[in-house]
């Protein structure tokens, strides 16, 4: 029995997971691309390619979809605890940290020499590298579709990596209605020769249990109202209280070379401020790419709206559109409930749709609703 299966199973036995037809053959397919990265040198296993030998092929890889809250990323955590590898030779990271990470590179090779930068770009990831593993693999920018083709093929074809990831979106809705998306298209294509989709849209999201019928609009506020949703935060991506202080940030390509700080960032959970996305110059581009990128935006800080603040209103009301319109599941701090967030001022009469919206989006059938998913 692998690592990953005995520990499955222990959870199960223990009462800390419920049995789930798509989350056990999910394990499985998971538990055999860890049998075949651990298989021994003789059989042109890990230690093999350490002594010298060509690059062996990469083991097939895993691609795990579904609506938020099915246990993709509780999957991928016993994964990739479980997997008997050395630490270099196995990494886990967050799809947008890694793609930042691959830019960064391919600036830097371009000042160094001449020539396609992709192949050393993609030689010096891979170096020591036995298995790739994503959290939350999403596209929505044109920078990161035009190179993943050639990017991942070089990784898994010519180094060996076995990549195994999430995401919220089946293979062929990534970077769907994209500009130049048939650039994209061969991308697609090597998940299929090279991972196994598995599906998980199981009856229970497990997310919604362990934020326990948490409210999510808080108001009025102040201490209450942000201990709430730091405790929800903890519980949405199991980050340790004591840690937070090393909660991971991240930069959002919102396109048009511009890119929008996220204070915190972890398992497509995003905490901003109010101030931060609707007191600056912003567009619907950048939160469409806020919505399109997480599955929960966690916003602290919301006044109470008066007439003096309707730039700040209207950009209020395109964010929740965007969010409303991919199914972001919306958990808020705000000075007033939101029927009293904005009564007098230019639009006021057409931030009750904004309202309306901001109702619907507390109902545990907006909650159950999959990021993106139709309702």
């Amino acid at each position: 029995m692998s690592g990953l299966i005995s520990r499955y199973e222990s959870l199960l036995a223990s009462g800390e997971l419920r049995p789930d037809a798509g989350q056990r053959a999910a394990a499985e397919v998971l538990a055999r691309v860890q049998a075949g990265l651990e298989k021994p040198a003789e059989t042109g296993g890990f230690l093999k390619r350490l002594v010298g030998s060509s690059t062996p092929q990469a083991v097939r890889g895993a691609y795990l979809w579904g609506g938020v809250g099915r246990g993709k990323s509780m999957l991928m955590d016993l994964f990739h605890e479980t997997l008997a590898l050395p630490l270099k030779a196995k990494r886990r990271v967050h799809f947008h940290a890694f793609m930042q990470e691959v830019h960064t590179r391919l600036r830097d090779a371009r000042k160094g020499e001449s020539g396609d930068p992709i192949p050393p770009v993609a030689a010096a990831l891979a170096a020591d590298l036995r298995c790739l593993a994503f959290d939350e693999m999403v596209v929505n920018n044109s920078a990161d579709a035009m190179i993943m083709s050639r990017l991942f093929r070089a990784l898994i074809v010519d180094h060996g990596v076995t990549v195994v990831t999430t995401s919220n979106r089946p293979p062929h809705d990534l970077y769907k209605d994209g500009i130049n998306r048939e650039l994209f298209l061969p991308f697609i294509d090597l998940i299929g020769e090279r991972l196994d989709v598995v599906e998980l849209n199981g009856p229970t999201d497990y997310r919604l249990d362990r934020i326990g019928g948490m409210a999510s609009w808080h108001s009025p506020l102040g201490e209450e109202a942000t201990a709430q949703l730091r405790e929800l935060f903890f519980r949405l991506t199991d980050f340790a209280p004591e840690d937070a202080a090393h909660v991971p940030s991240a930069e959002l390509d919102v396109g048009g070379g511009r890119t929008l700080h996220v204070p915190k960032s972890l398992k497509g959970v995003a905490v901003f401020s109010f101030k931060r996305l609707c007191g600056e110059a912003r567009g619907a581009a950048d939160y469409l790419a806020i919505a399109q990128a997480y599955h929960t935006v966690i916003l602290v800080g919301i006044p109470q709206l008066g007439p003096d603040m309707r730039n700040e209103a209207a950009r209020f009301v395109t964010l929740i559109d965007a969010l409303y319109e991919n199914r972001v599941k919306l958990f808020a701090s705000a000075a007033v409930e939101p029927a009293a967030l904005y009564p007098k001022g230019d639009g006021a009469f057409e931030f009750e749709r904004t309202v309306s919206r901001l109702m619907e989006m507390q109902s545990a059938d907006y909650m159950a609703l999959g990021h993106g998913e139709d309702g």
